[in-house]
């Protein structure tokens, strides 16, 4: 039995099980102070003394370089009261069980690796569209780390200035993914949520231009087999129909491979585990932990 938790801004999602077809409970808890959050997902967990790992996907910047003091911390997060939490020490106390730490959108990556779009894959690239935008990453068999992590929501873009004059959703960008693609900045721009936006709303066109730039961006560095698009915003069908001949448009021809012409459809995919992605990541980042401290 092991225990997931999706950290999010806005709220912590917890599931204990094994995968897709064995949740044995699930929780959800509103993202108010760490101690009282932290707390709540720990007295949750105490129900299941049989646990095996704990794996914690997470909002960030996080510390993921295990010889760090912060090692396990959220670290300059602009969530107030967030900055610098200690999210794997807590954990470790209460149930002295190895704890997987990663970004969320990295465990969500690995969800769909073991159970969802990207099985049998080795180089993908899951990216996550919503409230905020982040990317995951796996490159030769692996999670994609660095530096610190993947911050693919803050790459930079090309405004089109003639049918966009939005002055960005980032408060620390302009012209980056995040600043013209989330929800918020969809909201912002043509003042109303993404979700009330007709279909034939101008707002998705120029939604698919940016995305189409960010894939490209991601193709032409990354050179993933499949690109998985994910989160709220991507619950609308006609911007995937929209970006996937926008990714070609840009291209322009360069890169002759059969999954960026006849087979894009396959290749720029919704998540293959849903909006379940992240928890059930989270799961198979504890199953991680275990196998390494076996080996």
């Amino acid at each position: 039995m092991y225990a997931g938790i999706e950290a999010g801004g806005t709220k912590w999602v917890c599931a204990v099980g094994s995968g897709p077809d064995d949740i044995t409970a699930l929780e959800r808890f509103s993202t108010t102070t760490p101690a009282e959050t932290i707390g709540q997902v720990i007295a949750f967990l105490r129900q299941f003394p049989a646990l095996k790992a704990i794996g914690v996907g997470s909002f960030g910047p996080i510390d993921l370089h295990a010889g760090s003091p912060t090692y396990g911390y959220i670290t300059t997060t602009p969530k107030a009261g967030w900055q610098f939490t200690d999210v794997v020490g807590p954990l470790r106390a209460a149930f002295n069980v190895p704890v997987g730490f990663d970004t969320d959108v990295n465990a969500a990556a690995l969800g769909e690796w073991r159970w969802g779009a990207a099985q049998g894959l080795d180089t993908f690239v899951y990216l996550t569209i919503g409230t905020g935008i982040g990317g995951g990453a796996l490159v030769n068999g692996k999670l994609l780390h660095g530096l610190l992590h993947p911050e693919m929501g803050h790459m930079l873009l090309r405004r089109d200035a003639a049918r966009d004059a939005f002055a960005g959703a980032c408060p620390f960008h302009t012209d980056c993914l995040e600043a013209l693609a989330t929800g918020p900045a969809l909201e912002k721009r043509w003042g109303a949520r993404a979700e009330t936006l007709p279909v034939e709303h101008a707002a998705w066109d120029l939604e698919a231009h940016y995305l189409a730039q960010a894939v490209v961006n991601l193709i032409c560095i990354l050179s993933p087999e499949r690109i998985i698009l994910g989160g709220g915003v991507m619950h609308q069908p006609q911007v995937f129909a929209a970006l996937r001949p926008e990714v070609q448009k840009f291209l322009n021809g360069y890169l002759q491979m059969p999954q960026l012409a006849e087979r894009i459809d396959e290749y720029i995919v919704p998540p293959g585990l849903g909006d379940r992605a992240g928890v059930l990541g989270a799961v198979a980042l504890a199953q991680l932990a275990e196998e390494v401290r076996q080996d």
